[in-house]
């Protein structure tokens, strides 16, 4: 027997991510009203280069669940905006390799902390073991469809 608990309205709900969908929502009006010209989807690569910066540009796809064509074109936008740079690999040319500059790396305690501002107002209300629970659970439901 399925363990499907949803009912089919509920089902199309749950995929699309309406929680998910509201929270980047919120943290770009939070990005706008600061003065950031800035989009989440840029916002999420810098994010990962935040955390390893000099990442290749595959990496980054699987890292922030995009497609090749699509960081192409954040990446693009990032160096037009003067928040990263690409470097060809010296051990193979073919890849290349992006990294943070200055004002890349000058965005990260001022984007991170609206981040966490938007975080928190998500998440008022809710008991840290829900929360705990919600991220065991999505976390399951990622790791059987991967």
């Amino acid at each position: 027997m399925p363990n499907n608990q949803f009912k089919k309205g509920e089902l199309y709900s749950f995929i699309t991510g309406k929680a998910s969908i509201a929270i980047a929502r919120r943290l770009q009006k939070k990005f706008n009203a600061a003065g950031l010209n800035l989009t989440i989807e840029q916002w999420s690569v810098l994010y990962q280069l935040w955390k390893q910066d000099g990442s290749s540009q595959q990496e980054l796809c699987q890292q922030t669940f995009r497609d090749k064509p699509s960081i192409t074109r954040l990446v693009d936008n990032l160096e037009k905006l003067q928040l990263v740079k690409r470097v060809p690999s010296e051990s193979d040319r073919r890849i290349n390799l992006v990294f943070l500059t200055r004002q890349g790396v000058k965005m990260e305690d001022q984007t991170m902390q609206l981040a966490e501002q938007t975080l928190n107002e998500a998440l008022t209300g809710i008991p840290a073991d829900n929360i705990n629970l919600c991220k065991e659970i999505l976390q399951q439901v990622y790791d059987n469809l991967k």
